[in-house]
């Protein structure tokens, strides 16, 4: 059981690196956030399908279930777009820095869905993190606009996580995203046809865009996506939800050897992402002393 969740924490930090990478797609991409999501959703539920049919599963999932993946692909969906907003209108290293506030959300909202005490030092380590996130805010005050989009898309990240926390119990990974991508496609299907968007044009793409849609969609959301919701099955939304503050560092990298100039920040927007990798660490150091600490005083039948 051990290795297993060593094994799903290596795997954690591989998907966190996909999405690291997936903001620099979302940078070069040059559709609007919410056409790139409608892309991203579609191609990625065709993949995921085909996938539960080579594998011979079954789609079959009880109503009630059914209905709270139509809800949760709702999430995900206003969750990307404001995402890819938050990048167009800033920049990827700002969008990401912001994301880390999910742990803060998490450490409130988790004990709720689930029914357990609130650990003082979850708190602790998430007003920390917000301590880092208002040091890069001071600084980077002309991309307030993109912090307030990815500040919408984190609460919504932290939701669609705890209810997928939940649903990992009694469903496979890969059937409760291709409900969840469907469900998202729709509503977004529903709002072009309000706005009137689905055109000829609509569907025109230059070749670059497609590439990076296909990457998008197949590696960083079918297989990435679907994994992380794996995960959940051997760590806490809250572990997942922490380690995902990894994203920033990973992006931010990416994005300043990746897209160059328009990523160079300033020395204090460094000093804010420094203190929330830190915290990140930290918090896994006292998460582990906890689990030895709790294993050792726990009795046994040949004490």
């Amino acid at each position: 059981m051990r290795n297993d969740n060593f094994k799903s924490y290596l795997n954690l930090h591989l998907i966190v690196f996909i999405w690291g990478f997936t903001a620099i797609l979302g940078a070069l991409i040059t559709i609007t956030a919410d056409a790139l999501v409608w892309y991203r959703m579609f191609l990625a539920a065709i993949f995921l399908g085909l996938f539960l049919v080579f594998k011979k599963k079954s789609f079959r999932i009880p109503l009630r279930s059914f209905l709270k993946l139509i809800f949760v692909g709702l999430l995900i969906a206003l969750h990307w777009i404001f995402f890819f907003k938050a990048i167009h209108v800033s920049n990827v290293s700002i969008t990401l820095s912001v994301f880390s506030l999910g742990a803060f959300f998490a450490s409130i909202l988790e004990p709720l869905f689930y029914g357990r005490k609130v650990l003082w030092y979850e708190v602790f380590f998430g007003l920390i993190i917000i301590a880092g996130l208002a040091l890069i805010m001071k600084v980077e005050i002309n991309y307030l606009d993109g912090m307030l989009y990815a500040l919408a898309a984190i609460i919504l990240g932290v939701l669609f996580t705890l209810m997928n926390g939940k649903l990992i119990a009694d469903h496979d990974p890969s059937v409760i995203s291709f409900y969840e991508f469907l469900a998202g496609v729709f509503f977004i299907s529903i709002y072009f046809l309000f706005q009137q968007k689905f055109s000829f044009d609509f569907f025109i793409l230059t070749t670059n865009n497609w590439i990076l849609i296909l990457v998008l969609a197949s590696v960083c959301t079918a297989y990435a996506f679907t994994a992380s919701v794996k995960v959940m099955q051997k760590l806490t939304p809250y572990t997942v939800m922490l380690t995902t503050n990894l994203e920033p560092v990973y992006g931010i990298i990416l994005a300043y050897f990746i897209l160059g100039g328009k990523e160079k920040m300033s020395f204090e927007f460094y000093i804010g992402a420094l203190i929330i990798v830190l915290t990140v660490i930290l918090n896994g150091i006292i998460k582990q002393y906890e689990k030895t600490k709790f294993k050792k005083n726990r009795p046994t039948l040949f004490n």
